[in-house]
């Protein structure tokens, strides 16, 4: 049976899924006031980073329609989708709003709807296990039971190099970022498990940061000899690498993949920002 894996456009790929037919990205929509930029192949990441630090307010975004996920259902048998968050964005309810109607007039086909509970590198750590699973020729019941295991399992770290993003959006008071600008506290963030974003540690810069970050992945990975390390960076190879390295040295992975963040991830993660999924 053939398969696709669609992913909203938070899902980063690597250059390898980029290249790999098995996925299709689905493009969400940035508003930075009046200016919309489209997160598809046409990101540029440069000029977005630019247009958001000019900006004194916080930029939105923009789900895709039903319709947009839908186009794509007669491509093959079975159809895999991967959506942010439920709890970050309308990406989930959308793709269920297509694959339900499109069903109601299809009822042979076979369409399932993950909600990622997570974002940027989580969702891409998604994407690749439904499609080891798909591989591997699992059932489609074995593979949507595996994933959903996966999912509740995998854990999620991310620190960021600016607090402004979380200030525009109202996640922190003026005074609180203005504060941790100025003494350079960078916050070390997970997820609670339900999509929704805790704070776990800070520290007083990036290098700091990254280190604490390094020993809370050591405190609660599960099984990483069998896993995938993901990596997703906001403009920082570097920053990126040196993350890669602290966490090695502290406990071993299967592989590790390191890719740049898109549109929707870059609004998120905010120049410099890192994202880790494991």
């Amino acid at each position: 049976m053939s398969y696709l894996i669609l992913c909203d456009s938070c899902t980063d790929f690597t250059d390898e899924m980029k290249q790999d037919s098995h996925f299709t990205h689905i493009p969400l929509t940035i508003h930075i006031g009046d200016y919309d930029i489209v997160d598809d192949d046409t990101f540029d990441q440069k000029d977005f980073l630019q247009r958001i630090d000019a900006y004194p307010e916080c930029a939105k975004s923009s789900c895709p329609g039903p319709e947009e996920y839908s186009k794509h259902f007669e491509r093959a048998d079975d159809i895999y989708v991967v959506t942010l968050s439920s709890h970050l964005s309308g990406s989930y309810n959308s793709a269920v709003l297509a694959a339900n109607m499109y069903c109601e007039e299809h009822p042979e086909k076979r369409i399932h709807v993950f909600d990622s509970l997570s974002a940027s590198a989580g969702q891409t750590l998604i994407a690749l296990k439904i499609q080891e699973y798909a591989e591997a020729n699992y059932s489609r019941e074995k593979i949507i039971e595996q994933t959903e295991n996966f999912i509740h399992e995998m854990g999620t770290k991310f620190v960021l190099e600016s607090l402004e993003t979380l200030r525009k959006n109202g996640r922190l008071s003026t005074l609180t970022a203005t504060i941790a600008s100025a003494l350079n506290i960078k916050p070390v963030m997970t997820s609670n498990g339900n999509g929704e974003i805790d704070k776990v540690t800070q520290a007083r810069g990036m290098t700091k940061a990254i280190i604490k970050m390094a020993d809370a992945i050591k405190e609660d990975a599960i099984n990483s000899k069998e896993k995938i390390l993901m990596i997703a960076h906001c403009n920082n190879k570097e920053r990126a690498e040196f993350a890669k390295q602290e966490i090695l040295k502290r406990l071993p992975f299967k592989d590790v993949k390191i890719t740049d963040t898109g549109g929707i991830s870059s609004l998120y993660a905010a120049n410099g920002g890192i994202v880790i999924c494991y």
